[in-house]
């Protein structure tokens, strides 16, 4: 089952689950390979989660009130929709859920009520109190069916404190086979934000707590035995715990496992990692314990696969009912080696529907020519959550542990969360877990070995890892300073792992194809390392129509300066003329789709391999937790913030510590807003603008165009919220304003760096509630007052009329008729720009404009600042602040 597909049918526009109010949910663990969460808090705590068992569908949620409440319609309709075998199918809705099938009618979808699952059913909804059909639902599923199922177990666990609930709640005689389980847990009552890929947490990950009869579990498999003496000529192999549900049994002084078991499903487990040691006379008792605990009070038969006969003799001479037969034969317990895949799919279905495995083999003489995991045990056991690994193990007398320890027992899921807190400087390592790193080094490679792509345990705990060097970051190697500490070797070791067992990454996104501006860049979140390829994969109707793919924003080319602080060009840009593009740049960057002026395509799929990925923020889009969680500390030395309007490209250490994008955001939507509204142009960019920084630029500080570029001294003027509350921006608006800037009414070279400015003034009074006189020294009355003098002084030639000077001009008028006047000028420019080139023809009819416009003769005013103008018959600006100073 494709997971993230499964995911993004399950909440498809949704934006969050409300989970406030009086129903209380119960926590869900998943386990197996098939399971994932669809609804996640901020404490780990799974609230809804689906599945797949068979050939069927399964949904869960932690209280069924959610299956009639109106806050979960949307995602309940979603759920049913992806629960059906076919779109026609028949619903099936339990009697005590009438709302829920009218809500499903209301919509156009067969339902039938129901307080029985009847066969025609596609999908079936109910809750989870019930369990006279059990065989029926679980086949039901098996066959294909879909079943939605909510309920929370914390109250009947408080009714029957003595029972397991993990295998005793009615509700779990069913998802179990799934791998999602309901329990005693409260969960948070709280609002989950959807997020756009299947959430993860280090607070999911350890054992569940309530999990709380495996000591007994113990006591029954270590009744009678002191040690586990493995004296013979076969040596046993490590074994990795790691499903949720999995523990150890028997380990050497180095926590190394060579007995475990597991529950899965409604049933269990047992493996010994060697075969021999599954009739081995001298740990005789604990074989008789295991037969006993795996058949679980049933008294049934005992299956034998091929090449056990010792186990056969050992289990007739104590009376056990068993013979060599096949998995499908009906048995209580069903014992075999490891080495053969053939009835993988069976087995685990035995155990999953209530039987018992008993199961053994070595791995080393395997992983001597082949990758263990390709281990056909592994095949098998992955998914039971315990796997047998490639290095071997003493075979001496080992002392069989104290039941009563198990909790202080070493167990993957349980020492990786406490290693991660204490490396990210959360918790310290205390005793027993500060003796493990070594062990849960090993393991964490191991694991990361197993290679299994396709199931969600792997992927989730995968990408969690991924998230922790990505933010931790890899150690130096420094001349004459080896690395020591345990978390820099970890770190390092870590990474090294990842990178051996990373797969081949292929993303799918989907690029606007429609472009109403000009050329403009999409940003597709990823970045090329340098000089590696990069396949950019695009459908048919993509090739040779002006598309480009470009790697690397900083599009300054250097070549014409003396210093040059990086390569003079490192960006690089392909046409798009076949369906499977390479590219590469020796440089890296982040990968843009650039979609050429007036393309209609609309929107597109595309893939991109071999890329990393980038942090990378979109307004209204990124989950807050996501992004606080992964997404900042993405690998990719370049970030994006995607605003309304506007996207800040920055090298990635300046957004690590951003815990709050969406308040820079909203400030930014609001400075956009402004910029549109003094340009009287659309509030909604047909391109949004760019500002790109970099560590050199061709020309100045900052610079407008697109993108604009900035110095890397400038990354504060853009990305501090509270010093450009305080301070201001002046630098990126005046750049922004020159982006604006019109021929029609710009005259060169007198207003070039002047009417931009117009931009920053409006910006800085109308949205950060600073006025011109603290926006910019130069604006300071005293400074103004002696620019004029100055310029008058001098004779009012234009060729003096530059910067501070011009803009003057404008702001006398604005402060004369405010912005209304600015604002329709420009928007009648738009549409009646004027006919000539010349400056004195556009002076002249902008002073005509403006007059008209104010419907004041302001020809004595432009005279005054030396415009060649004429005469107006409109009434006289008696305010003409120019008049004191003639």
């Amino acid at each position: 089952m494709d997971c993230k597909a499964a995911y993004a049918s399950l909440v498809e526009g949704l934006e969050c689950f409300d989970f406030t109010g009086d129903s209380v949910p119960g926590r869900l663990v998943l386990i197996g390979g098939d399971a994932f969460p669809v609804a996640m808090t901020t404490n780990g705590d799974v609230l809804i989660a689906a599945s797949r068992y068979g050939k069927g569908r399964m949904v869960v949620l932690s209280h069924e009130a959610y299956m009639k409440d109106p806050r979960f319609a949307k995602f309940i309709r979603n759920a049913v929709n992806w629960l059906k075998p076919s779109p026609g199918a028949l619903v099936g809705v339990h009697s005590s859920l009438d709302s829920l099938a009218t809500e499903l009618s209301s919509t156009g979808t067969k339902v039938k009520l129901s307080k029985d699952y009847n066969a025609g059913m596609g999908v079936y909804c109910m809750d989870a109190y019930v369990d006279t059909q059990v065989a029926e639902l679980v086949s039901f599923v098996k066959q294909g069916g879909g079943l939605l199922i909510g309920g929370q177990a914390w109250h009947w666990s408080y009714l029957h404190q003595t029972e397991d609930v993990f295998f005793s709640f009615n509700g779990n005689k069913i998802t179990s086979v799934a791998g999602v389980y309901f329990t005693a847990e409260y969960g948070q009552t709280i609002v989950c934000p959807v997020r756009s890929e299947i959430p993860r947490s280090w607070l999911a990950v350890p054992n569940p707590r309530g999990v709380n009869h495996t000591t007994d579990y113990m006591r029954s498999l270590l009744n009678g035995v002191n040690d586990f003496n493995l004296e013979c000529s076969s040596y046993p192999s490590h074994l990795l715990v790691h499903g949720p549900l999995a523990f150890s049994i028997a380990f050497d002084e180095n926590q190394k496992i060579f007995v475990a078991g597991a529950r899965y499903g409604k049933g269990r487990v047992i493996v010994v990692s060697h075969e021999t040691y599954m009739s081995h006379p001298p740990i005789k008792t604990f074989i008789l314990n295991a037969i006993r605990w795996l058949d679980a009070g049933k008294e049934g038969k005992i299956g034998l696969g091929k090449n056990l006969n010792d186990l056969c003799d050992l289990l007739k001479q104590e009376q056990f009912p068993c013979k060599f037969s096949d998995i499908k034969e009906e048995c209580s317990v069903y014992c075999c080696q490891a080495y053969d895949d053939d009835q993988a799919e069976n087995i685990c279905e035995f155990v999953a529907e209530g039987g018992g495995l008993f199961i053994g083999g070595q791995a080393w003489y395997w992983a001597y020519n082949h990758a263990v995991a390709e281990y056909p045990g592994n095949k098998i056991l992955n998914k039971l959550g315990i796997s047998i690994l490639g290095a071997s193990i003493q075979n001496k007398m080992y002392k069989a542990p104290k039941a009563e320890d198990f909790e202080h027992f070493y167990h993957f899921r349980k020492a990786l969360p406490k290693f991660v807190n204490h490396i990210l400087g959360l918790k310290p390592l205390e005793e027993p877990e500060s003796g493990w790193w070594k062990k849960l080094e090993l393991d964490c490679r191991s694991f990361l070995e197993m290679k299994a792509y396709d199931s969600h345990a792997y992927t989730s705990i995968r990408q969690l890892l991924t998230d922790l060097v990505n933010r931790a970051g890899i150690p130096e190697f420094v001349t004459g300073s080896p690395i020591k500490t345990i978390e820099s070797r970890f770190l390092l070791n870590l990474a090294g792992a990842l990178s051996d067992t990373q797969p081949a990454s292929a993303r799918k996104l989907q690029v606007n194809g429609t472009n109403g501006g000009a050329e403009a860049w999409r940003s597709t979140g990823l970045s090329a390392s340098p000089g590696q390829n990069v396949i950019i994969e695009v459908p048919s109707t993509l090739v040779s129509v002006g598309w480009q793919v470009q790697i690397g924003c900083q599009t300054d080319d250097l070549s014409n300066l003396e210093e040059l602080r990086r390569p003079a060009v490192v960006t690089r840009r392909f046409a798009i003329d076949k369906e499977r593009n390479p590219v590469s740049s020796l440089w890296g960057g982040l990968i843009y789709i650039i979609v050429p002026e007036g393309s209609r395509i609309g929107l597109v799929w595309i893939t991109v391999e071999g890329a990393e990925r980038s942090p990378y923020f979109i307004g209204g889009k990124t989950c807050p937790v996501e992004w606080v969680e992964s997404i900042r500390y993405y690998p990719a030395p370049w970030a994006e913030l995607e605003f309304e309007n506007i996207i800040l490209t920055v090298p990635s250490k300046h957004i690590r510590s951003m815990d709050d994008p969406h308040s820079l955001e909203l400030l930014w939507n609001r400075i956009m807003k402004a910029v549109a509204e003094l340009a009287a142009t659309p509030g909604k960019f047909a391109r949004p603008e760019r500002i790109v920084a970099d560590v050199q630029i061709s020309a100045g500080w900052m610079h407008s165009g697109y993108p604009i570029m900035i110095q890397w001294g400038g990354i504060q003027d853009i990305l501090d919220l509270q010093y450009i509350k305080a301070n201001g921006t002046w630098g990126p608006i005046h750049e922004l304003g020159h982006n604006q800037q019109k021929a029609a009414w710009n005259f060169p070279p007198y207003t070039g760096e002047a009417t931009n400015n117009l931009w920053s003034v409006y910006v800085h009074e109308m949205v950060l509630d600073i006025p011109r006189h603290k926006a910019h020294s130069a604006l300071a009355a005293e400074q103004r007052k002696a620019t004029i003098q100055q310029y008058l002084c001098n004779g009012a030639k234009l060729e003096e009329w530059t910067v501070w000077t011009c803009l003057e001009t404008y702001l006398q008028l604005q402060e004369g008729f405010g912005w209304e006047p600015f604002i329709k000028l420009f928007s009648e420019y738009q549409s009646k720009p004027g006919l000539s080139s010349n400056n004195t023809d556009k002076m002249l009819l902008w002073a005509e404009r403006f007059s008209q416009q104010v419907q004041k003769n302001l020809f004595p005013f432009f005279k005054a600042w030396g415009w060649p103008v004429k005469e107006s018959s409109l009434p006289e600006w008696s305010h003409n602040p120019m008049l004191k100073y003639t």
